[in-house]
């Protein structure tokens, strides 16, 4: 080790904030103005780190100071680093770009005397003219490079030329044998299933997380699932672990789990998803009964236990900030009102939870058998909370929901009927400012639905609905 001063260098923090386009994948740039570094220049919302921040909260907090967009920690993931130069001075930096698809709020410019533009830009047409250390980090991030070397010389400019010279130096990760399958999660994988023929990617356009469909050199099928944070994995596994089993061959079995790659590996399953399958009239009420046969033996597989308080209606005033513009008359008014009686329920009695009952997790198999599957969301909740995205299905088909009440064995207390009424309208504040933002048009639709259905069913009366009693237990 070489004797003297160690080397120092800023870290900055970049947010690619992505969407999917019409086009293709599109990124939101901003346009810097007034006196501040790379004035009328394009570039990706960033900053520095605040004393004791990391670099999550550091991007997070930009997010919001530049564009105005909430973000939560488990939507931050790492996308590219690099190793930058300015074209004056003596120091380098460290650039880390972080990938985010999911968040809250319409971007908007919050710092007018620092920008004077703001708009969404396909990932391969990008504006000019553009910051050249930005240009280096997007260049890797759409090669699919975890990292870059942006040395720019004496007399180059800050914007980026592309008849100049080229100083990006893009860096290749670990060889992967097969570009859709990473390194790491290769090597975990075949250390639980053996060698692996074949992968082939099958991801959930609409979730951060990542699946590979897995096919064995000797034959056989599992899905290798990596999370999109620390959360969804901890849910996951604890779900499979303790809850899961209770479904038998109804659901996959966990294989195994790394933790340091917020990895897990699954068995597969033998059906079709429910998403966008048409059934008869008859099947379909066949398959709720029998959905609501599973559902009960998941919220049974562990002890009931006591809610510390109602927190569901606590986030529905930050979505309505987003979905606000998107609202028909009387819609807030509404959930304002279902919020205030949401707050005088008793509070429930909690089981295990799916977290995201909805029929694209649901899967049907060649005779008949209904299977549940993806738990990245299982936690401890109200009955109801299973029932809201379900209960989009019943929507002018009560003998959907009787059928599935009856497979469930019992119907909702009416204090389990309001609650769910509640939470239906704060999911539907939150899909369609979802929705809205992330050119999510079914998400959106289905937040419509639910409001629509909602005030119908509150037609006749007006006013706030009333809770029932304290005195009743769900």
């Amino acid at each position: 080790m070489s004797g003297g001063d160690r080397h120092t260098v800023p870290v900055d923090v970049h947010l690619v904030l992505r969407r999917d386009g019409e086009s293709g994948p599109e990124v939101l740039l901003s346009r810097r103005a007034g006196p501040v570094y790379a004035t009328g220049l394009w570039h990706l919302p960033s900053g520095h780190l605040d004393p004791g921040e990391d670099m999550v909260e550091a991007v997070i907090r930009e997010a919001r100071e530049e564009t105005g967009v909430l973000i939560a920690a488990e939507d931050v993931t790492a996308a590219v680093t690099v190793h930058h130069h300015p074209p004056t001075g003596s120091r380098s930096r460290i650039g880390v770009f972080f990938e985010v698809r999911q968040w809250n709020g319409q971007p908007q410019v919050m710092e007018p005397d620092r920008c004077d533009g703001m708009d969404w830009y396909p990932l391969d047409d990008l504006p000019a003219p553009m910051v050249a250390y930005c240009q280096a980090g997007l260049d890797a991030y759409r090669a699919g490079l975890p990292a870059a070397v942006h040395f720019q010389q004496p007399g180059d400019t800050v914007e980026h030329s592309p008849d100049g010279p080229d100083r990006t130096h893009l860096l290749a990760g670990p060889p992967t044998g097969e570009a859709e399958l990473p390194y790491r999660l290769r090597v975990f994988a075949e250390q639980a299933i053996g060698r692996i023929a074949h992968a082939t990617e099958v991801s959930w356009v609409r979730t951060g997380s990542r699946v590979w469909r897995l096919t064995g050199a000797g034959g056989g099928t599992w899905y290798l699932k990596r999370h999109r944070g620390r959360k969804f994995h901890d849910r996951e596994v604890a779900a499979y672990r303790s809850w899961v089993p209770a479904l038998g061959p109804r659901a996959p079995r966990l294989i195994a789990a790394e933790p340091a790659a917020q990895a897990v590996v699954v068995s597969a399953l033998a059906g079709r998803s429910l998403h966008g399958m048409v059934l008869g009239a008859a099947d379909e009420a066949r398959v709720q009964h029998d959905l609501g046969r599973l559902v009960r033996a998941l919220h049974r597989s562990a002890p009931e236990q006591p809610a510390e308080s109602a927190t569901a209606a606590d986030k529905v005033k930050r979505h309505l900030v987003g979905a606000r513009p998107y609202l028909a008359e009387g819609d807030e008014d509404l959930v304002l009102a279902l919020a205030s009686a949401y707050a005088d329920l008793p509070k429930p009695v909690l089981v295990p939870t799916h977290g995201d009952l909805q029929y694209r997790n649901v899967l049907l198999d060649d005779a008949g058998a209904v299977l549940l599957c993806d738990f990245e969301r299982s936690e401890y909740g109200a009955v109801t909370r299973d029932l809201v995205r379900l209960s989009d299905t019943w929507t002018g088909r009560p003998d959907l929901r009787a059928a599935f009440l009856d497979g469930y064995g019992r119907p909702l207390t009416p204090t389990e009927e309001l609650r769910l009424e509640c939470e239906a309208a704060f999911d539907a504040i939150s899909g369609i400012a979802y929705g809205t933002s992330h050119d999510d048009p079914e998400v959106t639709e289905r937040g419509h639905r639910t409001l629509h259905r909602l005030h119908a069913t509150h037609a006749n009366d007006p006013r706030a609905p009333h809770a029932p009693s304290r005195k009743e237990t769900p």
